[in-house]
């Protein structure tokens, strides 16, 4: 489906229509290709060679920015197949609603959130189980 530029999903039409469904499959897939396009440009800035940095404070800092760039890049590794796991719940029809309940996430979240899988109510609920759960 083509959507025309500048559209938005609105609560005034059906909830998970063809539209918005083609809208978060294109915010998904783009968001995807942004971060294998990041992490392209991470393997080149590593790829350039060992840290050359003489004086050893130098070094420290690059080898600190090199461990922070690679835990991102593991974080964005995650996120990815998290995307995918979305493309795959738009694919099978299941993009939208909640896990948990079954209820439609909002279109706010969604738009913030394209990878949520709880509305916010069941997320909430899901935090004070697992904070409840860490402090027994």
């Amino acid at each position: 489906m083509v959507l025309e530029s500048g559209y938005k999903p609105s609560a005034d039409e059906e909830f998970m229509n063809d539209r918005q469904l083609a809208y978060f499959k294109r915010a998904l897939e783009q968001w995807k290709l942004d971060i294998i396009e990041e992490s392209k440009e991470t393997l080149a800035h590593l790829q350039d060679g060992p840290i050359q940095e003489a004086d050893l404070n130098d070094r420290a800092s690059s080898e600190t920015d090199w461990g922070l760039e690679l835990r991102t890049r593991d974080r964005q590794r995650k996120l990815t197949s998290k995307i995918d796991s979305a493309l795959r719940r738009i694919e099978e029809g299941e993009y939208g609603y909640c896990q948990v309940t079954g209820e439609p996430i909002s279109l706010e979240r969604l738009e913030a959130r394209p990878i949520a899988t709880m509305s916010v109510e069941a997320q909430e609920a899901h935090e004070r189980n697992e904070k409840i759960s860490r402090d027994q």
